[in-house]
């Protein structure tokens, strides 16, 4: 967040208003998901429930986050907006029925209602995401205004101030869409669930389990932070957050085992970002993708299974290499707890995620209710289990309903800016313009497209959180990628991962930059670091656009075919990177051997000559590899 919660208001918040008013923000989400609503006879529109979300959590914004930092207690201006913000929120709620259909006649409490939630909605996008999605959300609200002098193809339709603020309040595609809806009926089941999951003590568990799986190998310590980043990444939804969670604890061992503070604030880092790259989870982006693609969460995750396993293989491979350029040694045996009573205490801990998997992919739950019935699993080993003699008490799940009320108010407020920005494109028609653009540029010259597309991606994604960057690039560039043939679910990931890729690519790595405020480094030598460490995934959205069996598509010979060759090639170029194979490696070796990596990593079906390719680089690296290894056999 821009704007943080200071440790005394924070210990406030547990007792407070704003607390209770996080409590309810949670139970009256999870109610939703849970039909109870319905069930106690109460039928509502969708967009009255969203609007009644918006009514808890733009006060709750407002109450707990100040206009700037050093500002103690909460001053007469944000009691004022958040009473606003209230009456205007729960004034949609309950007229929603009525009014949503007057779009065209804009009577006066709808655009008057519709206006305080959309100015103030603004001002808590700011507190809460910061001023780089605050100004996407200022900038398409003048691009709709102005669009229309735009010149040719890009033109977009006319459109009158006070018509543009009451679709964008009333419309189910504006504030009250998809994104703020996919928020609250599935991304707060999942935050709640990492919560309860954190209160059990599945942070602790998950941290011993991989100093006991990777401790022991040379730069154990940087692998231990990769693996605990890679798991609570997924489950969290947020790069930044989980930089300062996990890192607290794994970036001060990488540095007392050796790791310079810029190579292990950049290792965390990208270890962070991956997490919302790796499945089941995805930090909810999945889910979101699903709803975008109207197909069914399971192929989504089973499309990015083998990328996210390539990602965390690179970056395994490139801390193996530099703890061994680095001579830097295993995690000491004493530090490395027994494996038997952490599996004697923990056992259960996996449970929930079984019965989420099973839920999703067997039993065709919504994952919601997948999430929820996890979550239930979850709270009955906590009470009955426990870990290490500790059980989850009610003050603890208390807690965690208190927790994710504030943990969300980020992820809600992207979700209704997302819905600013994909009104805006279906009401001006803007976004067909550039689709248009787009796709005359890939007519004649489509890897020109992709590279366009991936920097647009990246740009646009500094500074944004991870659902955010995704919902607002979906609709900007997805429909280009897939007017020119590109595989739906191929274009939406190649998107998400270039919007992950802008949390660690400076000027504006945020991921990155959290790094850096742990470690005490330069945030842009970290940053760089992390493009460094990260490399693979600048490339492999290139790859499974070329070669779909990466996404799982096609032949299983040839899944597992162009699967092994990636392996191979990542290797290949991180050793080159490293400049080191249990010796350090002269130039003209290096150079060889990315040049042989980056050729095997091109798929088979590339091109005319590229299957020769493949086998060239193969037989090139495994050359230089080969003698490497015989001159230490020999020394």
């Amino acid at each position: 967040m821009d704007a943080e919660i200071g440790a005394k208001d924070n210990a406030q918040n547990k007792n407070s208003f704003s607390g209770l008013l996080a409590i309810v923000l949670t139970l009256g989400a999870i109610s939703w998901e849970l039909d109870l609503y319905r069930r106690g006879g109460l039928l509502l529109y969708t967009e009255q429930v969203l609007s009644g979300v918006l009514a808890l959590a733009l006060p709750l914004v407002f109450i707990s986050l100040r206009v700037r930092k050093g500002i103690s207690g909460v001053p007469w201006y944000d009691w004022t907006a958040a009473a606003a913000s209230f009456a205007a929120a729960a004034y949609m709620a309950v007229r929603y029925p009525i009014l949503a259909e007057m779009i065209s006649d804009t009577p006066w409490d709808g655009l008057v209602s519709g206006a305080v939630v959309m100015v103030l909605m603004t001002e808590a996008v700011r507190r809460t995401v910061g001023p780089i999605m605050t100004a996407l959300v200022i900038i398409f609200l003048v691009l709709a205004l102005v669009g229309h002098l735009l010149p040719g193809e890009l033109s977009g339709r006319p459109i009158e101030f006070k018509s543009l603020i009451y679709y964008l309040s009333w419309d189910p595609t504006g504030i009250l869409g998809t994104p703020l809806s996919v928020v609250t009926t599935i991304v707060i089941a999942f935050v709640f669930f990492g919560q309860v999951l954190l209160k059990s003590g599945g942070s602790a568990f998950f941290t011993e389990a991989s100093i006991v799986l990777v401790g022991r190998y040379r730069g154990g310590q940087a692998k231990i932070a990769i693996t605990a980043s890679a798991f609570f990444g997924s489950i969290s939804g947020s790069a930044v957050s989980n930089v300062v969670t996990t890192g607290v604890v794994t970036i001060p061992m990488m540095r007392n085992a050796g790791y310079r503070g810029v190579h292990a604030g950049a290792i965390e880092a990208v270890a962070s970002t991956g997490g919302q790259l790796m499945p089941p989870i995805m930090g909810a982006a999945a889910f979101i993708m699903a709803e975008f693609l109207e197909i069914s969460y399971a192929e989504v995750v089973i499309a990015a299974t083998i990328p996210a396993i390539l990602y965390y293989a690179a970056l395994f491979i490139a801390a193996d290499l530099e703890a061994a350029r680095s001579g830097i040694a295993a995690v000491a045996k004493e530090d490395i707890p027994p494996l038997a009573p952490i599996l004697r205490s923990g056992w259960h801990f996996p449970l929930p995620f079984a019965v989420l998997v099973l839920a999703l992919f067997w039993w065709n739950w919504s994952p919601q209710e997948a999430a929820l019935l996890a979550t239930a699993v979850m709270f009955v080993t906590g009470m009955t289990l426990g870990y290490k003699g500790v059980r989850l008490a009610i003050g603890d799940v208390i807690d965690a309903i208190r927790d994710t009320g504030f943990a969300v108010l980020d992820i809600i407020m992207v979700g209704a800016a997302a819905g600013v920005v994909i009104g805006v494109i279906g009401v001006t028609g803007i976004g067909f313009g550039l689709t248009l653009k787009l796709v005359e540029i890939g007519g004649s010259n489509l890897p020109l497209l992709m590279l366009i597309s991936a920097f647009v991606c990246i740009l646009l994604g500094m500074g944004m959180p991870t659902v955010g960057v995704y919902l607002v690039l979906a609709p900007l560039v997805g429909p280009s990628l897939i007017e020119v043939g590109i595989n739906p679910i191929a274009a939406h990931l190649f998107i998400l991962y270039f919007g992950m890729m802008s949390m660690i690519t400076p000027p504006v790595a945020i991921a990155a930059y959290a790094a850096a405020s742990l470690t005490g480094e330069d945030a842009m030598a970290t940053g760089f670091w992390a493009m460094r460490f990260g490399w693979f995934a600048y490339l492999v959205p290139f790859l499974f656009l070329i070669a779909p069996e990466l996404l799982m598509q096609g032949e299983w010979f040839k899944i597992i075919y162009v699967s092994i060759m990636s392996f191979i090639g990542i290797w290949y170029v991180s050793i080159g990177f490293a400049g080191h194979f249990g010796r350090p490696i002269g130039v003209v070796a290096r150079i060889l051997v990315v040049a042989a990596g980056i050729a095997v990593l091109v798929p088979a079906n590339a091109f005319e000559f590229s299957l020769l390719i493949d086998l060239a680089g193969l037989a090139i690296g495994a050359a230089i590899i080969g003698r490497e290894w015989l001159a230490i056999r020999g020394s």
